[in-house]
């Protein structure tokens, strides 16, 4: 499994964390999906063989919202001055 977190821009209220916590719910190989509304924020774990993380943005975009950029990935160290 694999998880990212992406910025998303547009979400104002629960009915934007309703559609995209949906859409990207019921992608195959997405195990869990949680928007972080206050931050603009979507964390994502899903399977990389299963569902790829453009389908992901695809989802998101289809939602309606725009991805602002490459995922955080969670692997790594936790702040980018670290890499």
């Amino acid at each position: 499994m694999k998880q990212v977190t992406l910025k998303v821009q547009g979400m104002s209220c629960g009915s934007c964390v309703n559609k995209i916590e949906g859409n990207v719910g019921k992608l195959r190989g997405v195990e869990s999906v949680e928007v972080l509304l206050s931050e603009g924020e979507v964390d994502v774990t899903f399977n990389e063989n299963t569902v790829d993380l453009s389908g992901i943005k695809g989802a998101i975009k289809d939602s309606g919202y725009e991805v602002m950029e490459e995922p955080a990935e969670e692997d790594g160290p936790g702040c980018s001055c670290c890499h």
